[in-house]
């Protein structure tokens, strides 16, 4: 029996690269989407490899989209095995107006979906989560989250004054952290992962200077995503191994 795969933003970019390598490894994927019309190009491209592919509408800032998501699933297949958190957006990246520190407008918009977002699919996907053998909840985060990072002046990150989007990652580290917690008598493990510096639309930058592309970077989203029975739940890894909280 195949595994039931749900990925937010998974219609393009990291989410769609990593949707594209769980499908080769026999998964049925379903990509969340707010677009319909990209999300039926992005399974037709997966189909066309022969790959098993589906597709939601699913806005992660809204609860009624996440409810009707987490029903519409139910009908099709009954149970989900691996819910990958993906969709993250970093609005300060082309915000041109100075700031004293920061807009709160921008703070707003980058929590709904980076941090309320994940909080939202997860509470509405938990239940078809919990009718897997092995359930597997995913966040992808990034180290301009970790607190430690934050604090080292010799990481290449530092003098990135962010405070939106790291705040927004640190959140959501931190919920990572409950969740599993929370899940711990559960067969239902919880994996923060950092994929890197990524060429995605995430920001101008990342489309002209990252050195990884989409397809390098999904391979620890697939780690996390098919961890064994025995693995830790709760940890935050990158291609490098376990990073600091």
């Amino acid at each position: 029996m195949s595994k039931i795969v749900l990925i937010t933003g998974g219609n393009r970019g990291l989410g769609f690269s990593t949707a594209r390598a769980l499908a080769r490894s026999g998964a049925t994927v379903i990509l969340g989407a707010r677009d319909e019309a990209a999300a039926r190009k992005a399974v037709d491209m997966l189909e066309e490899d022969g790959l098993t592919a589906d597709w939601v509408e699913l806005d992660v800032t809204s609860s009624a989209s996440a409810r009707t998501a987490a029903k519409i699933v139910r009908e099709r297949y009954c149970r989900l095995d691996v819910l990958v958190n993906n969709a993250g957006i970093l609005p300060e990246a082309t915000d041109t107006v100075e700031h004293e520190f920061a807009d709160t407008n921008i703070f707003r918009q980058t929590f709904e979906t980076n941090t309320f977002g994940p909080v939202t699919v997860t509470e509405n996907f938990l239940p078809l989560l919990r009718e897997s053998v092995a359930g597997r909840i995913v966040n992808v985060s990034s180290t301009m989250g970790s607190l430690t990072d934050q604090n080292n002046s010799l990481s290449p990150y530092y003098s990135m004054l962010l405070p939106a989007y790291r705040s927004s990652k640190a959140a959501l580290n931190s919920i990572a952290v409950e969740l599993a917690k929370s899940l711990k008598d559960t067969p239902i493990k919880v994996t923060t992962v950092c994929p890197g510096f990524v060429q995605t639309d995430l920001t101008p930058i990342n489309r002209q200077q990252a050195p990884l592309t989409a397809d390098e970077a999904a391979r620890i989203v697939v780690t996390a995503a098919t961890l064994p029975a025995d693995a830790e739940s709760g940890t935050f890894i990158d291609a490098n191994g376990p990073v600091a909280w």
